[in-house]
């Protein structure tokens, strides 16, 4: 298999996986509905909160990032850390979990950060919020157990005989997903594995993963984690708000929906399209949402964070070009 036809299979198969996922969610939606909602029942004031918490997530992220770069002796611009990570958000749509990467490559173009350095010190992120999604995630388990445990049953993944597992549209669905996170987890085993082939790559990989130990002020360090998941929660939360379906949920359905989100976000599709909806449309119903509603919810709020992934990658990426540039 050449080179081009792999390219194109790490651009097509998340459209087709996630294009699968969301053909099945919304084949029987009622899209007038969602149009209708969309021009009079969405109170644009609470959306413009959630994104302007997006927004900051991002920068806070793009803070911690330079952070973990000085004790390497990288010290690029602050601007060009956080549009590093717009670009690398929006790089993730066209070729998801290229991003990382591509973040890396903007400070070696535009800072001279060496590339393996500021791969070892994104492998350090990587690391960390998984540890703080498992955290999260373990006390909102414990919290909200039924919820999880009537989610499992009704998508297939808890099931009393073989042939309801076998015949639920929705285990099929979640089947797709975890063959994606496999396919994403072999590419980048193999990554890994052209890493360490590379003359000097794994120790400069090693050097930046060791970095996070050597941060000037921790405190600061471990304040920036924070700010960044309590901005990533807030920027699902506050888009309850914005429907009247929705407002009067809790901020604890908020959070068990936002766990739910987060790790579907993972099966590699663009922002998540179409598993991202698949778990939040289900838990939502839960709640006492009809599917309708829970459908127009998540289109409108995964189409307008996605809106926002773009504008932002767009404006990083002019930004360090033209300063470049001047």
């Amino acid at each position: 298999m050449n080179k081009q036809i792999k390219r194109a299979l790490k651009v097509v198969l998340p459209l087709i996986l996630g294009g699968f996922v969301l053909y099945w969610v919304y084949r029987d939606f009622d899209f007038d509905r969602a149009l209708e909602v969309l021009h009079y029942g969405t109170r644009w004031d609470w959306m413009l909160a959630a994104l302007l918490f997006g927004l900051l997530s991002h920068v806070l992220r793009g803070l911690r990032w330079k952070q973990t770069l000085a004790p390497l002796g990288a010290f690029p611009r602050t601007a060009d850390c956080v549009d590093a990570v717009f670009i690398s958000y929006a790089t993730n749509l066209i070729l998801p979990r290229v991003g990382e990467v591509s973040r890396c490559g903007a400070l070696a173009k535009y800072d001279d950060v060496p590339f393996g350095k500021s791969l070892g010190t994104v492998v350090t992120e990587r690391i960390i919020d998984m540890l703080c999604m498992a955290l999260i995630t373990g006390v909102t388990f414990v919290v909200q157990m039924p919820v999880f445990l009537t989610f499992f049953e009704q998508t297939g993944t808890k099931i009393p005989s073989l042939m309801h597992l076998f015949t639920s549209v929705w285990f099929y669905v979640v089947l797709f997903c975890l063959i994606g996170v496999g396919v994403l987890l072999y590419y980048l085993l193999r990554t890994l594995s052209f890493f360490e082939k590379v003359k000097g790559m794994a120790h400069s990989v090693w050097e930046g993963i060791a970095s996070v130990r050597r941060v000037s002020n921790f405190p600061l360090f471990v304040l920036y984690t924070v700010g960044i998941w309590v901005c990533y929660f807030l920027h699902f939360y506050l888009a309850f708000y914005c429907f009247a379906f929705t407002s009067h949920l809790s901020a604890l359905a908020g959070l068990v929906m936002f766990v739910g989100g987060t790790f579907a976000v993972l099966v590699p599709t663009p922002n998540g399209a179409g598993p991202w909806h698949f778990a939040v449309i289900t838990m939502m119903m839960l709640y006492g949402i009809n599917a309708t509603d829970a459908g127009t919810f998540a289109l409108i709020v995964h189409g307008v964070q996605t809106l926002l992934v773009i504008v932002l990658g767009i404006w990083g990426w002019m930004h360090m070009a033209l300063r470049r540039v001047s």
